[in-house]
C-alpha cells in the first residue's frame, strides 16, 4: 500500500526505466524480424501459442534464460525452466502435458545441478520431461525449455474490456530468491502447486475471466502494460490497492516476479468469485486497478495520477493492435 508522500511521477519513471521493465521492447524487434503479428498463427503477445484442435486448443511455451541467471544457480534455474512455462500454461486457460529442455553445459557434471533442477519441478508438479536436446560440449551453462499443454476454453490477453476490474492474484508465501524472483513454490507441496495452477483453467471453463496474464519478468506494472497493449485499452493501478508480503515496498513489488502470480481481466460482477476460488487456497487476489478505454497504463493514489506509459504513443510489444 502507499503513503501520502508517494511520489508518483517519480516511481512511474523509475519503474519505466528499469532494465526489468526495458527488456520487454525486445518483444517487438522479434516479433517484426520474424514477420509477425497479433494476428498470426499462435497469436503472438499471448502467454502460450494456442492451435485450434477441433476439440479445444493445443497450447505450447517456451522461456529461454539469460546465462547470468543460469550461472548463479543452475539449479534453480531448472526449476523455474518448468515453473514459468506452467504459469504460462495456466495463463492460458490450460493444463501442462510434457515438458522439452534445451541444455548446453561443458560437461555431464557441469550440467548435473541444472537437470536435477528440471527433474525435481517436473516431479513436483506432474508433468512428464519428454526429452529435447543436450550438448555437453558447449562453452557455458545454457538452459531453454518448451511445455506443451492443453484447453477446452481460453483465457488470451486480446480480451481486456472497458469497464472490467484488474485482479492480482499472488501466493504471498515465499521470499527472494535473487534478483526480483519472488518464490513462493520450493517449500510448498506437489499437491498445493498443482492445485494452485488448476484454479485457472477451472475459472476459464466457469465463464469467469475475461482475460489474463501470467506476471513475469517485468511484474505487476510491466505485465499490466502488456495485457493493456494486447487488450488495446488503457490500465489504472490503484497503489492503494496493493498488498506486499511484509517488508516488501510497493516499487519492489510492482516490478518483482512472483513464482505464482496473475494479472486477470474481469467483469465486476465476477470479480468475489474470482477472488473467493484463490483465496480458499491462500492465495492473496484482490481488484488492484481497472480497465479504462484509451491507451494509458497509470498509477493512482488517491486524487494522485502518474502515466507509466502510453502505448499508443509508444508502442511497447508493438503488435499492431487497435485501441478501444
Amino acid at each position: 500500500m502507499a503513503g501520502a508522500s508517494t511520489d508518483l511521477a517519480g516511481l512511474a519513471e523509475r519503474l519505466r526505466a528499469h532494465p526489468s521493465i526495458r527488456s520487454k521492447l525486445g518483444i517487438g524487434q522479434a516479433v517484426a524480424g520474424l514477420g509477425l503479428s497479433a494476428g498470426a498463427p499462435g497469436r503472438p503477445g499471448d502467454d502460450a501459442a494456442a492451435l485450434a484442435n477441433g476439440a479445444g486448443w493445443d497450447l505450447l511455451a517456451g522461456e529461454g534464460f539469460i546465462p547470468g541467471f543460469v550461472e548463479e544457480n543452475p539449479w534453480f534455474a531448472g526449476w523455474c525452466g518448468v515453473m514459468v512455462n506452467l504459469s504460462d500454461i495456466a495463463a492460458m486457460g490450460g493444463r501442462a502435458t510434457a515438458i522439452l529442455d534445451q541444455i548446453w553445459a561443458p560437461s555431464a557434471a557441469a550440467a548435473r545441478p541444472l537437470m536435477d533442477g528440471l527433474r525435481d519441478a517436473a516431479a513436483a508438479y506432474g508433468v512428464p520431461l519428454v526429452g529435447g536436446h543436450t550438448n555437453f560440449g558447449a562453452p557455458a551453462l545454457g538452459l531453454a525449455v518448451s511445455v506443451l499443454g492443453k484447453a477446452e476454453r481460453l483465457i488470451t490477453s486480446f480480451d481486456a474490456r472497458p469497464g472490467d476490474l484488474l485482479i492480482a492474484a499472488i501466493d504471498p508465501r515465499g521470499a527472494y530468491v535473487n534478483f526480483d524472483n519472488f518464490c513462493a513454490a520450493l517449500e510448498a507441496p506437489p499437491e498445493r502447486l498443482r492445485g494452485d495452477l488448476a484454479i485457472l483453467p477451472d475459472l476459464a471453463a466457469a465463464g469467469l475471466v475475461r482475460a489474463g496474464k501470467d506476471i513475469s519478468q517485468g511484474g505487476i506494472i510491466g505485465t499490466a502494460l502488456m495485457l493493456a497493449e494486447c487488450s488495446g485499452v488503457g490500465i489504472e493501478i490503484d497503489l492503494a490497492a496493493l498488498t506486499p508480503p511484509r517488508g516488501i515496498a510497493p516499487e519492489r513489488w510492482l516490478r518483482s516476479f512472483p513464482s505464482f502470480g496473475f494479472l486477470l481481466s474481469v467483469a465486476p460482477e465476477a470479480a468475489n468469485a474470482v477472488c473467493a476460488r484463490f483465496a480458499a487456497r491462500g492465495i492473496d487476489a484482490a481488484a488492484i486497478g481497472r480497465v479504462l478505454p484509451g491507451s494509458a497504463v497509470t498509477l493512482t493514489d488517491g486524487e494522485d495520477r502518474a502515466l507509466f506509459w502510453d502505448h499508443a504513443a509508444t508502442p511497447y510489444l508493438d503488435l499492431g493492435v487497435p485501441h478501444a
